[in-house]
């Protein structure tokens, strides 16, 4: 026998006889939760500078930031010379045993290079070593302490070196650790992760790997995240949990960080035998790379969390047992309320399966009780993706009218100021689901669509289990939650207390789980990508949807001017999400304008052929801004002339030339063996740049091996015509020795050899940038390059 007739009121799975006191004591209980989940997210008040020694103090570190980010720093350059001699000094002011390692090393990841290029850099780390008792092993800190040549690196990476010495000073003043700690200071990371993957690769400390603690920035303030782990990280996650005051980390981010193209120092420790995790703040990642990363736009309360975590942790595995700390498995887990919940990972499919049964069996049992029919249950189901495509899509949208108005957003990570767009953002997904909800509730059921959002989540989280698992736990147990929630709401009277109390409780399973990543994903990705954030809000709205449902009239029984009021009553949280949306994204670009002191990104490069004496204006803006317009006039590629920025297509403008010598190129040796020819060479700058390229016309010879300062390097041609090319940042001023082992063609073999300085101030026909108009975050912005052919 099927199940009897559904009435319109009976649809729903709570039915308060006091509507109004239950929708508000729900959303009081949920805004607090919510409130106690923003508070497990926010940083610690900064300690003073007379905090116990024992402590780490955000007042002390900040003195040596501002030693460290004084100027920007780039590798090889004199004021790198300064830092380090200043960090040297203060390590051993410690009482650490300190040395500088000078090495030719080669790059970490796949991050710098050119076309078919090998990359490297003379490095110089600084390596200190606090002794243990009895070692199990080594813990090792690193963070780099180069910056970018566009700016000082107040937060990448000062702020990390800078924690790295307080933690070293809190570490001395006590009882010693059982485990040695090495504290590692590299260089070159933001040329090529060359620091590290010397150190990891070449000196004696590194050779039995070890755990290591990576100190990063990505932005100015904000919660420090535990964004990556080495593979089998349950035992380290069990640490983090256990010794980091502010535990702040989620296995989501790092499956999402593990397939993004990215890398940190981190990288080059785990391509040896290292198991760590790798940390960082990045909300404010406006001024990322670029001249505005001072040391006052360091926020104290992120580098005091930065220290509160490395010391917490430098000191439990400084006790730990290291012999055994790669588990068999990757652990799940997430934030919860400033602490940390983690689970086995071989649990996530089992639980992800769970959810869909239990979700399943909750709609079987809402048909058999009149709740929903069948049809309704498929149609609540189908219909639910609708949000799940439109809010994504209407945050997409709602980002490019945006930044057409502000065509200067494009080349940022994320605005100066974006709390109002990301408010935007989570008010116009709230408007979307509200508006779906509010058409479709008297016709499906309020049952129907909170078991089509339970269904999907449950979905979701088998798809995730499989293909991404450890992000399952966000869909997977906000379902299993749901269906709990509604298994008590069908035992109980419907009229009575506990099925809100039910649903309201799964609701803030639902935020506990969900919030964070709509709160961490906005800096974690940038507003050009906050229809992810959308995305996951929707999914947070899915599954609060029974208490969504307590701020509608009830559901069905009406007739008349009842009913078109209740209708009336019913949209009117989708009209007043959607009028926030627009107040919202009004009020950002009110708030948000480019002025002195938030001024408009530009990036702008001179290049010079010192053989023809030809130059050019060059840009990697798509669409230029005004003051960049008015240096370029058309697209060009400039991989032929200048291999070595890359093949890509730039906006380029004639230039006059300046009179700038190329870098000399000097034929040390050329021997022959049977069909092979062996060219010595010494590149050797003309001026101070930091960096030299050298590359290989592959028409006129084969490349078959190489070798750059002594050390060899792959051979792996690339496309176009200079096929084989070497990057070498931070060049002696001697120059590097190459060399190739060629089979040559019929005629001279073809090099073309060029270097890069930084600033353009004293180029003919370089305008100084107007107030309001700065410098994009890029590693080649107020790039000089110079380049010459030799035939050989």
């Amino acid at each position: 026998m099927g199940a009897p007739p559904t009435r319109p009121a009976d649809r729903a799975l709570t039915k308060p006889r006091r509507r109004l006191t239950s929708a508000v004591a729900a959303l009081i209980a949920l805004l607090a939760v919510g409130a106690g989940v923003l508070v497990g997210l926010s940083t610690p008040a900064p300690a003073p500078a007379d905090a116990p020694e024992r402590e780490f103090s955000a007042a002390r570190a900040y003195r040596n930031v501002e030693v460290i980010a004084a100027e920007p720093h780039v590798a090889g350059s004199a004021a790198n010379d300064r830092v380090r001699e200043h960090l040297v000094a203060t390590l051993r002011g410690l009482g650490l045993q300190t040395e500088v390692q000078d090495a030719v090393a080669p790059e970490a990841g796949q991050l710098s290079g050119a076309a078919g290029g090998a990359t490297l850099a003379r490095v110089r780390n600084v390596v200190a070593r606090l002794p243990g008792t009895d070692p199990t092993g080594k813990v090792f800190l690193v963070s780099h302490y180069d910056s970018v040549q566009t700016g000082p690196g107040g937060n990448d990476d000062a702020a990390g070196t800078a924690t790295i010495l307080e933690v070293a000073r809190a570490l001395t003043t006590g009882p010693r650790p059982r485990n040695d700690i090495v504290f590692v200071l590299t260089d070159a990371e933001e040329a090529c992760l060359c620091g590290a993957a010397g150190f990891a690769a070449d000196h004696p400390l590194a050779r039995d790997g070890g755990v290591v603690l990576n100190l990063e920035a990505r932005g100015s303030t904000g919660p420090v995240i535990m964004f990556e782990t080495s593979r089998n990280n349950a035992k380290l996650v069990e640490v983090f949990g256990k010794a980091a005051p502010h535990p702040v980390g989620t296995s989501f981010a790092v499956e999402i960080y593990r397939a993004l193209p990215n890398d940190t120092d981190f990288t080059a420790f785990l391509d040896r035998k290292f198991v760590g995790l790798n940390s960082a703040y990045i909300d404010g990642g406006a001024i990322y790379h670029t001249p505005l990363d001072v040391p006052a736009r360091v926020d104290r309360g992120s580098l005091q969390m930065h220290g509160d975590n490395a010391l917490g942790l430098a000191r439990e595995f400084g006790r730990t047992d290291l012999g055994d700390l790669r588990a068999g498995h990757d652990d799940t887990y997430f934030p919860v309320l400033g602490g940390l919940v983690s689970y086995p990972g071989w649990l996530t499919l089992p639980l992800a399966v769970a959810a869909l049964l239990a979700v399943g069996a909750l709609g079987w049992l809402l048909r058999r009780r009149g709740r929903a029919t069948a049809g309704t249950l498929a149609a609540g189901f189908g219909l639910t993706l609708l949000p799940v495509v439109v809010a994504p899509l209407g945050a997409w949208l709602l980002w490019a009218a945006i930044t057409t108005i502000r065509p200067g957003y494009a080349e940022l990570l994320d605005p100066y100021r974006p709390v109002w767009y990301r408010l935007a953002v989570v008010a116009l997904s709230a408007a979307v689901l509200f508006c779906w909800y509010a058409l479709l509730r008297r016709r499906v059921g309020p049952a129907a669509l909170a078991f089509g959002g339970l269904a999907w989540l449950a979905v979701f989280g088998v798809l995730l289990a499989v293909a991404v698992p450890g992000g399952a736990y966000l869909t997977t147990l906000p379902a299993l939650a749901g269906a709990l929630a509604g298994f008590a709401a069908l035992a109980t009277r419907r009229d009575g207390p506990w099925p809100v109390v039910a649903v309201t409780l799964a609701a803030a399973v639902a935020v506990v789980i969900l919030l964070p990543p709509v709160v961490l994903l906005f800096p974690a990705l940038g507003m050009g990508m906050g229809a992810v954030a959308a995305l996951v809000a929707v999914l947070l709205g899915l599954a609060v949807l029974p208490v969504v449902d307590l701020l509608h009239p009830r559901a069905g029984g009406q007739r008349g001017l009842l009913a078109l009021r209740a209708r009336r009553l019913g949209a009117l949280p989708a009209a007043a999400a959607a009028l926030a949306a627009v107040v919202l994204a009004g009020v950002g670009l009110a708030v948000d304008r480019f002025d002195a002191a938030h001024p408009v990104p530009t990036h702008l490069m001179y290049a010079l052929d010192a053989g023809t004496g030809k130059a050019a204006w060059l840009t990697r803006e798509k669409k230029p801004q005004p003051w960049t317009d008015g240096y370029v006039d058309r697209s060009i590629a400039v991989a032929d002339d200048f291999p070595g920025l890359g093949n890509s297509e730039m906006r380029a403008g004639p230039a006059a030339a300046a009179p700038l010598p190329a870098p000399k190129l000097d034929l040390l040796s050329d021997t022959r063996t049977g069909d092979q020819r062996v060219l010595r060479l010494r590149v050797t700058p003309q001026r101070q740049v930091r960096l030299l390229t050298l590359h290989v016309d592959t028409s006129t010879a084969t490349v078959r091996s190489a070798s750059v300062a002594g050390r060899d390097v792959p051979v792996e041609p690339g496309g176009g015509k200079w096929g084989f090319g070497i990057v070498f940042h931070a060049p002696p001023p001697e120059g590097v020795e190459v060399t190739l082992t060629l089979v040559p063609g019929a005629g001279a073999v073809s090099v073309r050899a060029m270097d890069a300085s930084d600033g353009l101030s004293g180029v003919p026909g370089f305008r100084e940038r107007p107030e309001g108009v700065g410098v994009v975050g890029s590693h080649s912005s107020e790039m000089l390059a110079v380049a010459r052919t030799y035939p050989l």
